[in-house]
């Protein structure tokens, strides 16, 4: 199959899509800060595949670094899987523009700094793949989490240009817009059963859309349904609710 580059590799969804590629055929860099976290999660993988599975330290926010780390990597990534991210607390970023600074650069910036050079290899070998975790939270500001959700939206936009860039050299754009997913960033949250996937849910639907080429997908599915009739209420009303 080839070589993926897991980035922000330690969360859980990431975690799910590693187990699932290996077992497809895909060696894996895991990259992640949590190198100690990384080594054990590189072997329980390694023994459960049989896959090659190196592990290496990346800090998204530390963009000075991206490129050492991106032309020193063991191997060359055949594609990169992103699930880098940061939900933040909005009341804090309200008072305190540091925390704003660290949503911000760290589901946007940081990411747009890796990907670009991911996307000018790729884009002169004329093939490879690139999948991002962005988020429903970006297709409109809810006062809840506007901070996350306006980096969430500034990176769907990139995916999109990138995606058009791309496209010519065969390389494959996949956009990832999931819904509530029950992970170690929304154990705190009440989330509704019905609505909230599971990270081996989202990783199937992840390796189910890169097999039939697809561009975008929300998960679980309805999500684009839901966000669909979101964006349909009138700016008038909406301001008005409590979301």
């Amino acid at each position: 199959m080839g070589c993926m580059l897991i980035l922000g590799a330690t969360s859980d969804m990431a975690r799910a899509v590693a187990r699932r590629f290996a077992g497809e055929g895909w060696s894996l860099i895991l990259a992640a800060r949590n190198t100690a976290l990384l080594e054990r999660l590189s072997k329980d993988i390694q023994v459960r595949t049989g896959r090659e599975v190196v592990s290496v330290s990346f800090d998204v926010l530390d963009t000075d670094s991206h490129k050492a780390f991106w032309e020193n990597l063991s191997e060359r990534p055949d594609a990169v899987f992103c699930a880098v991210g940061y939900l933040g607390d909005q009341k804090l970023a309200e008072k305190d523009f540091s925390q704003v600074q660290r949503i911000v650069l760290t589901n946007y910036v940081g990411i747009l700094s890796i990907l670009n050079l991911a996307a000018r290899e790729f884009e002169t070998n004329r093939k490879g793949l690139i999948i991002v975790v962005s988020s429903v939270a970006g297709e409109r500001g809810r006062q809840s989490n506007y901070f996350y959700g306006s980096a969430k939206a500034g990176l769907t936009a990139y995916l999109s240009g990138l995606r058009n860039r791309l496209s010519p050299a065969h390389v494959q754009v996949l956009t990832v817009q999931p819904g509530f997913v029950m992970t170690a960033m929304t154990q705190n949250m009440k989330l509704p059963p019905l609505l909230t996937a599971q990270p081996d849910e989202v990783a199937e639907d992840i390796l189910r859309a890169v097999k039939k080429g697809k561009d975008v997908i929300y998960t679980k599915w309805f999500w684009r349904y839901i966000m669909g009739l979101i964006r349909l209420i009138p700016e008038k009303l909406f301001k008005r609710l409590k979301l």
